[in-house]
């Protein structure tokens, strides 16, 4: 009997039962978890709980200061390290419903590919996750390594209650490392593992003058124009060559490894059809950055949206009264969320006193070092999986809760996608590609499989001589 010969009794199993897989996935879908709107949270979280007892799993509704975190665990591999794999049940509001090519909670197949909402963000990853523990289940009888399966119900939202609740939860969630499945594979089309991501704050600018709107010729000049204001305020906090100039904004930035930089140098990068593909004359500045080492590696100032004055057709000769200004700053490790808070606060105070600023969500960011002794395991999963070697991304470009594992948990924490990179998550059609589906049960199948290969020696995960 060769080391492969379990895995690909797993794969069998998988290949065997794609109708079925396929029809649950559809059936999961189906079923509406908005957490911004509150709908469905609850309905889905026992559905859960349902689910995951049945296929063999000890499951619990836990609750919080919000919605409840569903917890399933199967832990009877002594010697072998456990793997916390998050994920979350929560979906975005399917705004604007009239985008959509069919019911976004109707799923319809189309070439190829399933039309859903939260299918690709999150359900039909951390799904795929749950039928590779279930395959693992019906072939073998047991799991390689010992699993937590943590789904959330607020991601959407911010995640604003999951530090309280591993805090507060430490003990049952003790694992050596955490893997999450989330968001798209590389715009190649090549599998990725993530090794950290961006944290984010965000705030919003609010300005009122007079105490309602003006002609613009009689008051013209003489009264403050609320806008006006905002956008030298803005200008203050970040200048045409790209540069943050909020005093001590980046006084703490951790310098990306030696590692990080080659591995940012590997990934496949076709500047000019970025720009074509998104109908771009240039890159913002600084033009002299390279690309991927502003998604990594640097931090990020965002106007989310600017509100104020006349929107309708034609003009109107208005001075008006009131703006406000959304924006989001993306954080790379060692950013302390509160930190950029306060001197963003103390900026707008010493720039436009009169403007008033209100802090609103925010998350620190991750980081796993490459040279993380999981990494091999994980990259065997990959190729044994999908047949390819994996691209290493030192950080995700967007925000998730993973800080939680590294810096609560002092765990690794890796990011593992395996949607396409065209899944158009949080916007109308969303979509998952059922190869992707498949391909991302495979490939949870070959990562337990891969961890179980590991022992332990005074921690440190070493390959089984069984599994050479």
């Amino acid at each position: 009997m060769t080391s492969s010969d379990p895995l690909n009794a797993v794969f069998e199993h998988i290949e065997a039962n794609r109708t079925p897989f396929l029809d649950r996935l559809i059936d999961y879908v189906r079923h509406p978890s908005i957490s911004a709107e509150n709908v469905g949270i609850a309905e889905v979280g026992a559905l859960l709980v349902e689910m995951l007892t049945g296929i063999g799993l000890e499951t619990s509704l836990v609750s919080t200061e919000g919605h409840p975190m569903v917890v399933a665990r199967w832990e009877k591999a002594p010697g072998k390290p456990t793997v916390l794999l998050y994920g979350h049940y929560d979906v975005q509001p399917a705004d604007p419903i009239d985008k959509w090519l069919s019911p976004p909670f109707e799923p319809t197949i189309r070439d190829g590919r399933l039309y859903a909402r939260g299918v690709g963000d999150n359900k039909g990853q951390h799904f795929a996750q749950i039928l590779a523990i279930e395959s693992h289940l019906k072939v073998h009888g047991a799991l390689p390594c010992n699993v937590i399966l943590l789904l959330e119900g607020e991601e959407e939202i911010g995640s604003p209650h999951i530090a309280d609740f591993v805090h507060a939860n430490i003990g049952i969630l003790e694992a050596d490392l955490a893997v999450t499945a989330d968001g798209p594979r590389h715009a190649s089309g090549a599998p990725v593992i993530k090794f950290g991501s961006r944290g984010e704050v965000s705030f919003e600018l609010r300005c009122r003058h007079a105490n309602g709107d003006l002609h613009s010729g009689n008051f013209g000049g003489v009264v403050p124009n609320p806008i006006w204001t905002l956008v030298h305020l803005l200008g203050t906090m970040k200048n045409a060559d790209g540069e943050i100039t909020i005093d001590g904004f980046d006084d703490e930035i951790d310098p990306p490894s030696k590692e990080e930089l080659a591995a940012v140098e590997r990934l496949p990068l076709d500047v000019e059809a970025v720009k074509r593909g998104l109908d771009l004359a240039r890159l913002d500045a600084p033009a002299e950055r390279p690309f991927y080492e502003r998604l990594c590696f640097r931090p990020t100032l965002t106007i989310n949206g600017f509100h104020g004055g006349y929107g309708g057709p034609g003009s109107k000769s208005v001075l008006p009264n009131e703006a406000f200004v959304k924006c989001d700053i993306r954080l790379v490790e060692a950013q302390d969320p509160a930190d950029i808070l306060r001197k963003v606060a103390a900026h707008v105070e010493k720039h436009a006193p009169e403007v008033e600023f209100i802090a609103q969500g925010s998350m620190y960011p991750s980081k796993t070092p490459m040279t993380s002794p999981f990494t091999a395991p994980l990259r065997r999963a990959f190729v044994a999986a999908q047949g390819e070697e994996p691209l290493l991304v030192p950080a995700g470009f967007g925000t998730l809760p993973n800080y939680v594992f590294t810096k609560i948990l002092g765990i690794p924490a890796f990011d593992t996608p395996y949607a396409n990179h065209d899944e158009a998550n949080h916007a109308p059609n969303e979509n998952l590609t059922l190869s992707c589906f498949y391909s991302g049960i495979r490939t949870g199948a070959a990562l337990l499989y891969e961890l179980g290969c590991l022992s332990f020696a005074e921690r440190d995960p070493v390959k089984c001589d069984s599994c050479e």
